[in-house]
């Protein structure tokens, strides 16, 4: 699973790494932290035509049309999302906590991804992710939190989905509306062992097209579902202060001492 992640690159060094454009109005105090907790905001990209409405991804139905001679490419976008996906026909959005993980395995059937999976999806972007592995074999019941990290240093795009909910209160004011994600994981590669079996999906920068583009099918973007290869992250036993999501400084991603 990935339920923890660290997000404090600058949007604009984001930007440049990822060849995107920034949402208008995005700011790096709206999503800044070392400890990004489900229900909070993260930052994903999506591709996007620029001369649409209902951005992120195009009309709300689906994705947007191929560009033609007269309209503009399509682009890659980065925006905030509440982390913890809200499907388009939930009553409230409480559902959202619990649909923070979509498993690969399963994601293009389960009533609550597979409208996302097909159309909307998104590169979930963190600088790292954290992971507890139990302490002692598991005899002593605590656990060990580790911090996962590119072993390159650069951030990580972290395969994902994305819904737009709206909600119309008592049929008065502007509808309510949240952009929501979830983070696609599968099992865990060789740089989680002993900790987890399960991982977040990996992107590379290669990929990363294929995955945001749904015209390419459901075959292509479910051969990138994938755990990442060998030495592809690194990790560092960390303290224990991360497991408090009110603790937020760089301090959690340093080293444990002793």
């Amino acid at each position: 699973m990935c339920g923890r992640i660290a997000l404090y690159s600058e949007p604009e060094r984001l930007s440049r790494i990822f060849d995107a454009v920034l949402a208008a109005g995005l700011e790096a105090p709206q999503v800044h932290s070392y400890n990004v907790a489900p229900t909070r905001p993260v930052l994903g990209v999506v591709l996007e035509h620029p001369d649409r409405d209902g951005a992120p991804g195009g009309p709300p139905g689906g994705s947007a049309p191929p560009a033609t001679p007269e309209s503009e490419p399509v682009r890659r976008v980065i925006h905030p999302f509440r982390w913890g996906l809200i499907p388009s026909w939930a009553k409230d959005p409480s559902i959202g906590h619990r649909l923070f993980n979509a498993r690969a395995e399963t994601v293009a059937e389960k009533p609550s991804f597979r409208a996302s999976y097909a159309a909307r999806r998104t590169a979930v972007l963190a600088d790292g992710f954290y992971e507890w592995a139990h302490a002692d074999g598991g005899k002593n019941g605590t656990k060990q939190p580790y911090y996962l990290s590119r072993a390159d240093g650069q951030p990580l795009a972290l395969a994902g989905l994305w819904e737009r909910w709206r909600h119309q209160a008592d049929g008065e004011g502007a509808p309510i509306e949240i952009r929501s994600c979830t983070i696609v994981t599968t099992t865990a590669g060789a740089d989680l062992e002993g900790i987890h079996d399960r991982m977040p999906v990996v992107l590379e920068a290669g990929d990363l097209e294929r995955w945001l583009d749904p015209s390419g099918g459901r075959d292509e973007a479910q051969a990138l579902l994938a755990p990442a290869p060998a030495g592809t992250l690194q990790r560092v036993a960390v303290g224990p202060a991360v497991g408090n999501v009110r603790n937020d400084s760089p301090d959690l991603i340093e080293p444990a001492s002793g």
